[in-house]
């Protein structure tokens, strides 16, 4: 397997890259990182067979209608996500195949109404679920702070403790953890009952994502954005 993390400054989003045989998957890639993307299926010899898409982003707009455009992939979104521009819907427990990987799709709802992990050989894609010694607000897009606990505690840490961890976002330079790791150090989750996780998510006050206006929509025409 071929594995990439990479990284978009300006929205601190990481953008993976999966290939087996000559096949790839980008998982959620950014509008302007279109271009790197690109170079990088080149230089490596791979076809673009999906863009994955972990959810529906409110802080950057995603580059997977250009991508789909430029490489014919199919634009692939959870169940339930309003994006009518989708090739493909993936449900809870739904594979994907990649070369000779399967990509298995865990639905962690929460932060938003229609969010999946994916997971893929020992690694564990997490999106904006469970990050680094955190987790995704739950405050704007129908997110539940109690659905999400559960989708971490009931499904992403019952996964090996090796398995790796990889999120959507990191804010402080981490790259990597481990499903071991957050379960023992993660602040809001590791000691925290259903109802505290709740009432800390409840008072966070965060403010809105700075793109969140244009990217909503936009991410729901898979990354077309109004003129």
């Amino acid at each position: 397997m071929l594995f990439r993390q990479l990284f978009d400054r300006e929205t601190s989003t990481y953008t993976y890259l999966i290939a087996d045989g000559g096949e790839a998957a980008l998982v959620d890639p950014v509008l302007e990182q279109v271009e790197r993307d690109l170079q990088l299926l080149t230089e490596l010899g791979l076809r673009l067979r999906y863009c994955l898409e972990t959810h529906i982003h409110a802080d950057h707009v995603t580059g997977t209608g250009q991508l789909r455009e430029r490489t014919g992939c199919l634009g692939v979104v959870p169940v339930g996500a309003t994006a009518t521009c989708a090739d493909r819907f993936v449900g809870d427990g739904e594979e994907l195949p990649l070369g000779g990987l399967t990509i298995r799709a865990i639905a962690t709802l929460g932060h938003t109404d229609s969010h999946m992990a994916y997971w893929v050989n020992g690694h564990l894609l997490t999106g904006d679920s469970l990050l680094i010694r955190g987790c995704g607000r739950t405050d704007f897009q129908s997110g539940d702070a109690g659905a999400l606990y559960d989708a971490i505690t009931q499904k992403l840490f019952t996964l090996p403790d090796e398995t790796l961890v990889y999120p959507g976002h990191d804010y402080r330079g981490f790259t990597v953890s481990t499903i071991g790791e957050e379960k023992r150090w993660n602040p809001r989750l590791a000691h925290s009952s259903r109802g505290e996780f709740i009432a800390l998510m409840g008072a966070l006050q965060l403010p809105d994502p700075a793109k969140i206006a244009m990217a909503v929509p936009a991410n729901q025409e898979c990354g077309r954005v109004a003129a």
